[in-house]
């Protein structure tokens, strides 16, 4: 069903990591490289099990704050070289975008890594989203969603839950990440759903029920 031209657009946000992307590998192989490098023991199976605030958060837990602007700056040239590659498309990821289009809609990743390694594993991964806006968590996510008029946003962390609410939006969740269905839910979200290959049904049902009233 695409819209009509009386419609509002039909704009989805979409988070990046552990919602369209499983880049566990390879932030598993950078923060191992990182720490190889300094000397400094960094957990990377933690590190990659509680995926979702900022680099800045996470490197907090292993390094003096002064050295967190240069650590972060280290750990970003690094990611471009063992980050891209091992990185994997999730279930139904490639399918929810297209669904968005085939709809007349607009999608926009809207994530806390940074832009530009964010574009690299969409082209890496053959994702084309209408737009990528990086370097935004939780809350601050609803400037992006806010400026690209998005009514949906979807998220596997009770952050991208915050960010939607943030900013009046739908908070669809896929519990592919490190909160589970009953914390998504306990955190507000609208809608929560095993995984992105829900995602075509669930959107086609909520523009039938817009349709109708």
């Amino acid at each position: 069903m695409a819209l009509s031209a009386r419609t509002p657009r039909l704009t989805v946000g979409f988070d990046l990591d552990m919602t369209l992307i499983d880049s566990r590998p390879g932030i598993h192989r950078t923060y191992r490289a990182l720490a190889d490098e300094t000397g400094v023991f960094i957990d990377a199976d933690l590190a990659v099990s509680r995926l979702g605030p900022p680099l800045e958060d996470e490197l907090a837990c292993w390094f003096p704050a002064e050295l967190i602007p240069t650590m972060v700056e280290r750990y970003r040239e690094m990611y471009v070289d063992l980050a891209i590659e091992p990185t994997l498309l999730l279930p139904g990821a490639a399918e929810a975008i297209e669904t968005v289009r085939r709809h007349g809609g607009h999608s926009v990743v809207v994530t806390a890594k940074h832009g530009g390694n964010a574009k690299l594993h969409l082209d890496h991964l053959g994702l084309a989203p209408d737009a990528v806006v990086g370097w935004l968590w939780a809350e601050r996510k609803a400037e992006a969603l806010r400026a690209h008029e998005a009514g949906v946003y979807v998220g596997d962390h009770v952050g991208d839950v915050r960010g939607a609410r943030a900013a009046d939006a739908l908070s669809v969740a896929v519990a592919t990440g490190p909160c589970p269905a009953d914390e998504l839910r306990a955190a507000g979200a609208d809608v929560v759903l095993d995984d992105l290959t829900a995602f075509p049904a669930w959107l086609a049902g909520y523009l039938a029920e817009g349709a109708t009233g």
